[in-house]
């Protein structure tokens, strides 16, 4: 039985650059990495960014939802970093006396991915 993700891998084709935009721009804590790959802690998951092993293994990423506690502050923090946002943090849904929000954006290597943050109200 699977039990959890584990990890998640991120293509990318210019690796230095992607370990600054996840370390120095998201904040998250490199583990390792080598001439082709690097590792990132997220709270427990492992993000693996990877070139690809050969040119026809290019493809495109899948969107990775990190969760956030304030959106529009780390929404706003991410801004004056020069993040590229595709919209603004919008409400996408509404369970009970919680809503879900989230805002999508681009990572250095043009992948999308969001920010989220479940908020009682």
């Amino acid at each position: 039985m699977i039990q959890k993700v584990g990890q998640v891998g991120i293509p990318v084709k210019k690796l230095d650059k992607a370990i600054h935009f996840y370390q120095e721009i998201l904040g998250l804590s490199l583990l390792f990495n080598t001439d082709s790959m690097a590792f990132f802690d997220c709270n427990g998951l492992r993000l693996l960014l990877s070139l690809p092993e050969k040119d026809e293994f290019t493809y495109a990423s899948s969107v990775i939802y990190f969760q956030v506690e304030n959106i529009s502050k780390t929404y706003e923090d991410l801004v004056r970093k020069e993040v590229t946002f595709i919209d603004e943090p919008h409400v996408v849904a509404k369970m009970g006396q919680t809503e879900t929000w989230m805002v999508f954006f681009k990572d250095s290597e043009d992948n999308t991915h969001a920010l989220m943050s479940e908020i009682q109200v």
